[in-house]
Formats: C-alpha cells, structure tokens, sequence
C-alpha cells in the first residue's frame, strides 16, 4: 500500500490543537512537508516544532483568521506561488451551540464565512497546482450531523450540511485532474470542541458535566471518546496514494454512534 508523501505539501488549517494538530504530525510522519495554519502564531511556532521531520522536510507556518477571507486568500495564494499545495485539510471550530429556531441570522453568516466560503477560497488557491502536479487531496472536517443532525446544535448541522454538498459537487468537478475531495464526519472526540458542548448541555439542562460525558460515551457502541490521533490516522490515510479512487464520500469516524447507514 502507496502511503508515501515524501515531495508533498500539505496546508492544515486549525492546526493550533486537537484533530487539526494531530492531522499535522500524521501527515508529517508519511514524509510531507506541513504548512500550518490557525490564528495564534506563538502556539504554531511550537507546534511547528514539535512536528517529525526526515531527511529534507520543511515545516512552517500560515498565522491567519479564516473570517477574514481577503487576507486568507491573499496568505494561501503567496503560500501556493512560492510552493504548490498538494494536500488541503479544511478544518476549523464549530459554531457555538443552540437551537436552530432562536438563531440569529448573524450566527448563520458568520458560520458559513469560517466555513463553507474559507473552505471554498482555500481550494481555489491551491487547486491550480494540484491540477498541474496531476495530485490533488482534500479533506473536510465536517461533522456526523452530515448524516444526522445533533440536537441543540443547529446552525452547525446547517452549514455542515452545506459544506458536504459543496465537496461532493467539487470532486465531480476535479477528479480528472488526479484530484479527491472527502469529508470526514468525526463523531464525539476529546477535543475542547466536546468540552465546550459538555459545558453547554450541563448548564441547559442543570446538570453537572460528568454526568453529561458519561451519558455521551453511553451512546457510542465503542464506549468512549475517540483520541484526535484516531481521527487524524483517516484523513492521513485520504490524503495518501493508496486512497487516489476515493473520491466525494462523507465517511464517519464514529465508534458507530450513528444508527444511519
């Protein structure tokens, strides 16, 4: 099996910590030089760091807001000039809570502008080497409200949903270019993602949050947590020769949560 990236560049966004963080130090052990990106430079510098490095791998880092779409697209197009992208892993934090029916309007735009429009501006800027190199990855971090939405997070399972049809529809587009779009649907992982929607659910429903945790894992048939580790090894595996005919899938890496099929 081709798992070998040695000559490839990735650009991993959110990668300051957990499932962005952990996709990093993946990519980087299969040989590719990582670029990071996230907004606060001194955690890259030590993530940068702390990343494997054989033979001639080069690291480095992208300090960069993703709502501000006129300086990320300006960041990722230099980046892509001076050294093309072949690997994109689009990744960023989770809207906050809340049902969908109080939503403010706000909430939607702003979640759609940190990530189906970040996303969308990321991929045109590294598209074009892709295309010329014949390899092209990209790999979404989206959500299992994909498949079925989660309660009391609303404008997430919303723009999620959108960001799932807009790979599926750029995959048809680019595949003959050497190039895959996936997504990958993380179910409930031990990042301050989870954190914060254990916090949420407690002070909603008046309960502590050891309770609440524990009341998650009961509903995961693995019976735990997934590590970011666990996550980050699939969408390294996405990202390799060996998955070149997986192309538009939305694969869930659940501990089979999800009772869909």
């Amino acid at each position: 099996m081709d798992l070998d990236l040695a000559g490839k560049h990735a650009l991993v966004c959110g990668a300051s910590e957990g499932i962005g963080r952990a996709t990093a130090h993946e990519l980087a052990l299969l040989g590719a030089d990582v670029t990071l990106l996230a907004r606060r430079a001194e955690v890259l510098q030590e993530v940068v760091a702390a990343l494997p490095r054989q033979g001639a791998q080069q690291h480095g880092f992208i300090a960069a807001d993703v709502a501000l779409h006129e300086a990320l697209r300006a960041q990722a197009q230099a980046l892509a000039a001076g050294k093309p992208v072949h690997i994109l892993v689009n990744n960023t934090g989770g809207p906050a809570s809340g049902a969908v029916a109080t939503a403010e309007t706000e909430a939607f735009l702003e979640a759609f502008q940190r990530h189906l429009l970040a996303n969308h501006l990321l991929a045109q800027a590294v598209l074009p080497g892709m295309q010329s190199a014949r390899f092209g990855r990209i790999v979404n971090v989206v959500s299992t409200s994909v498949r079925e939405p989660i309660v009391g997070l609303g404008v997430s399972n919303t723009v999620r949903g959108a960001v799932a049809s807009w790979a599926k529809t750029l995959s048809r587009e680019v595949a003959e270019h050497g190039i895959t779009v996936n997504n990958v649907l993380p179910g409930y992982t031990r990042t301050g993602r989870i954190e914060q929607i254990v916090r949420d659910r407690a002070k909603a429903g008046g309960q502590d949050e050891a309770s609440i945790a524990d009341a998650m894992r009961k509903t995961v048939p693995a019976g735990r947590f997934a590590e970011p580790g666990e996550i980050a090894a699939v969408i390294a595996f996405l990202c390799t020769p060996a998955a070149a005919y997986v192309n538009g899938v939305s694969l869930a890496v659940d501990g089979g949560r999800m009772q869909s099929i």
